[in-house]
């Protein structure tokens, strides 16, 4: 009997990522097969996967890029050697996008060189929102097929539906790209300040006169909350302004270290983000789900064709 699936992409799975791939096969009708990591006690790993068909998809975001990449690329490798023909990511959450040039002599650029390692290894690329700054596209750094879903619409229907009079506040200027977008969708005012970084945890920031937007609820809008400083930072300063709590929002939460404790201390009544890494409990979920799946549906189409 011949299998219904065959000729149709199929999902794989990195640990922590199955709810999400499970999400995305049920949306486009495709199954899940199976993927398998195991950590010795010495530290290294043991990738055991499913015989895959000819065109499949790895879903794993990238939240702790140094655990997870060695495994990702031997599930890669052994998909090819085992059939594959073709071989996606789905990384939501793309890492080592920061550093795109060499800020001191001697400093890796991290961007680029990441970008060598995974596209050696995958056909293409399905991502939300990498942090292009100084690169102004995949294209520059990735040598694969990429596509890029926009969390812009999730963020802004969760503004509209969830903040009444919102001021969206852009912590630095590589977060205009992002606040621009999000306030021309909700029709909100924006604001974009100036940041001085001099470390990873030193951050300062200053705000302008606030009066004109008085009542109104500032939403600090970010691509990434990693530290959480630039963010706390322009919390603290709002406050004694005559405005209705904070609430911040961004588009991948890794909150490391004590992010989360850090902004309520300062000063935020909500914290959101989206699901391009599961939010941590007490953190609201702006799903994605339906704009990689749409995505997703176009990058296996655009496979088919290029098999047949």
């Amino acid at each position: 009997m011949s299998d219904p699936h065959a000729g149709t992409l199929e999902l794989y799975a990195m640990p922590g990522n199955e709810a999400r791939a499970d999400a995305l096969a049920a949306r486009l009708g495709l199954r899940r097969s199976g993927l398998w990591l195991h950590r010795f006690p010495d530290g290294e790993s043991l990738v055991r996967v499913q015989p895959p068909g000819k065109a499949v998809a790895v879903v794993c975001t990238l939240r702790d890029p140094d655990a997870l990449t060695l495994p990702l690329l031997m599930a890669a490798a052994t998909l090819r050697e085992l059939g594959a023909a073709q071989v996606g990511l789905v990384a939501p959450y793309l890492a080592y996008m920061r550093q795109d040039r060499a800020f001191e002599p001697g400093q890796a650029v991290s961007a680029r060189i990441y970008a060598a390692l995974l596209s050696g290894h995958f056909d293409w690329l399905l991502t939300v929102d990498p942090h292009l700054h100084r690169i102004d596209s995949l294209d520059r750094v990735y040598s694969l097929r990429s596509r890029v879903v926009h969390a812009a619409a999730a963020i802004a229907r969760w503004v509209a539906g969830e903040i009444a009079q919102p001021l969206l506040i852009g912590p630095d200027a590589e977060s205009r790209q992002w606040v621009a977008e999000v306030a021309r969708r909700v029709g909100a005012p924006m604001l974009v300040l100036d940041k001085q970084r001099r470390g990873d945890l030193e951050v300062s920031s200053r705000l302008p006169d606030l009066r004109p937007w008085a009542g109104r609820t500032p939403v600090l809008l970010d691509d990434i909350a990693s530290s959480g400083r630039t963010l706390a930072v322009v919390l603290e300063s709002l406050r004694g302004r005559s405005m209705a709590p904070a609430a911040c929002v961004v588009t991948h939460g890794l909150f490391a270290l004590d992010a989360l404790d850090l902004l309520r201390a300062a000063g935020a009544a909500r914290i959101a983000c989206t699901d391009s890494v599961e939010p941590p409990p007490g953190v609201e979920c702006i799903p994605l789900d339906a704009d990689l799946a749409q995505a997703l549906g176009d990058m296996s189409a655009c496979a088919k064709e290029t098999r047949s």
